[in-house]
């Protein structure tokens, strides 16, 4: 898509509607893999000079910022490193703030790690401030993965700063690093984007509001200091603006909000040429329609997308892996155009790499980085947090327009286990994106189709069910429950006679 086909395009990226607001980032970068992100967080907190508000679903003390050999000034793990950051500020002030994974409202605020957050808050610095957010309802968590330097610098993505995330962008099918503290992991693939300049400024108001709900304390404004840019993280672009969508659930005197939401289906929307998504998930019926429509198109675009071979946990395999098989078999049967690829990334030897990554790309126009996944929670449940890149009408337009297409190459390269330039010669030689990838496919570190044969011929009763995923709060859990309850019992009974005489009697 050229830029004269964007001159009169409509914005996607639309304040109250598919985004919270928007403003103008000094310097924008992609950080693609932990290892990066790791390094340049500790950097850009090296240079705070008054606060540091970290955000998370999870984060943890024994983090280690660097594996291997070490470059970077202090102590490489981030408890040590943040009380000696506190050491040589005098002025500094330190906000973590961790969500409450548990179900029941009784256990909000109670652990933070393995030690009541109380007893941390006395035991370490006045200044190092811990908090477990619990402001949320009955089954939900915040998801939102926020860094803020000062107000001034910001990162915002899917990593926390917690064991098991870090990996290089080699995704070796073994690599020593990847081991200690905590239990050894497989290749892992994470996507972050940093920021300074008013839209760190627009994320630090969100970290602040946060920090509110969760303690009733409020977190001044800063007169910031200079930005704390990392050495050696590039800007992609400079003065760009930014947009952010969040999900925040209901809350009593407050409504949900769905930006995250509306920008999906609406970036989905106006695809014309390729729309290019990496998640953990792909369990969110909504999106999944928006996308079977486009397919069904005869000239929509190509979808191409890379997820995890098989979620992590035994419970999530049968909830969203589940569902996931579901939604693809909807895809497949309304891609009449062979428009549809699926794929998991391989580090070699039959090693699968971790996707843990949240982008959606839409041709060369839009590019979302953030926390929230293709699974229903993330759209209206969960708190989530998102930031995005349009190209549209202007002087920098054609400039977006090629950072855009970088990071996609850049991401669908690393998997395929090419460089950019040869992928982009592949495309050069009369392919589209998706044929592209498929000509560059190898035994190796490479993308494997996800087929139907991978998934279960039946789905689970955790799949698209209300209690383990839903959208929006429900009005009761007791009836939520019930109806998992209901589809367990009902699930082996499914084909039987007994199983038709019941949901005849249910009126199903």
């Amino acid at each position: 898509m050229g830029t004269d086909d964007l001159a009169g395009a409509k914005p996607l990226l639309v304040p109250g509607d598919t985004c919270w607001r928007s403003a103008r980032a000094d310097r924008f970068a992609p950080i693609i893999d932990g290892a990066d992100y790791l390094r340049h967080v500790k950097a850009a907190m090296s240079g705070a000079r008054n606060r540091i508000i970290v955000i998370g679903w999870d984060l943890d003390y024994r983090t280690a910022f660097e594996r291997g050999e070490t470059t970077l000034e202090g102590p490489n793990h981030l408890g040590l490193f943040m009380h000696w950051l506190l050491w040589r500020r005098p002025a500094l002030e330190v906000y973590l703030l961790k969500s409450n994974l548990r179900l029941l409202p009784a256990f909000d605020g109670f652990w933070f790690g393995v030690a009541p957050v109380s007893l941390l808050n006395q035991l370490t610095s006045a200044r190092l401030h811990f908090a477990v957010d619990g402001a949320h309802p009955t089954g939900a968590v915040h998801h939102q993965k926020i860094v803020v330097v000062d107000d001034t610098m910001a990162f915002c993505g899917g990593m926390d700063l917690t064991l098991g995330r870090w990996d290089t962008s080699e995704h070796r099918p073994e690599d020593p690093r990847r081991s200690g503290p905590g239990a050894a992991y497989g290749p892992r693939h994470e996507v972050v984007a940093a920021v300074d300049g008013a839209a760190a400024e627009m994320l630090a108001e969100q970290a602040r509001d946060r920090w509110e709900a969760a303690t009733g304390r409020v977190l001044p404004t800063l007169d910031p200091p200079p930005a704390a840019w990392p050495d050696g993280l590039r800007p992609g672009l400079r003065n760009v603006e930014i947009g952010l969508a969040r999900t925040l659930p209901a809350l009593s005197g407050r409504s949900e909000v769905r930006e995250v939401e509306s920008l999906d289906l609406a970036a989905i929307a106006a695809a014309r040429d390729v729309i290019y998504l990496e998640n953990q998930y792909f369990a969110a019926r909504g999106i999944a329609e928006a996308i079977a429509d486009r397919l069904r198109e005869a000239d929509g675009p190509e979808v191409v997308m890379i997820l995890p071979r098989s979620s992590e946990s035994r419970l999530e395999q049968e909830s969203m892996d589940s569902a996931r098989g579901l939604l693809l078999r909807m895809l497949n049967e309304a891609d009449s155009y062979g428009r549809l690829a699926v794929y998991w990334p391989v580090a070699g030897r039959g090693v699968p790499v971790y996707v843990h990554s949240k982008v959606i790309v839409i041709d060369d126009r839009l590019l979302r980085i953030g926390s929230s996944n293709f699974n229903n929670r993330s759209l209206g449940f969960d708190s989530e947090c998102d930031i995005a890149i349009e190209a549209v009408g202007g002087t920098d337009c054609a400039a977006v327009q090629r950072e855009i297409l970088w990071i996609r190459d850049s991401l669908v390269s690393e998997h395929l286990g090419v460089s950019v330039d040869e992928f982009r010669d592949a495309m050069g030689s009369g392919r589209s994106f998706l044929h592209a990838a498929e000509a560059l496919r190898g035994t190796g570190r490479s993308l494997r189709a996800l087929t139907d044969t991978m998934v279960a011929a039946d789905a689970s009763p955790f799949a698209e069910n209300d209690l383990m995923d839903p959208d929006h709060v429900p009005p009761s859990i007791a009836e939520s429950a019930f109806t998992l309850v209901e589809s367990v019992v009902m699930w082996p009974l499914r084909h039987s006679l007994i199983g038709a005489l019941y949901r005849k009697f249910r009126g199903s």
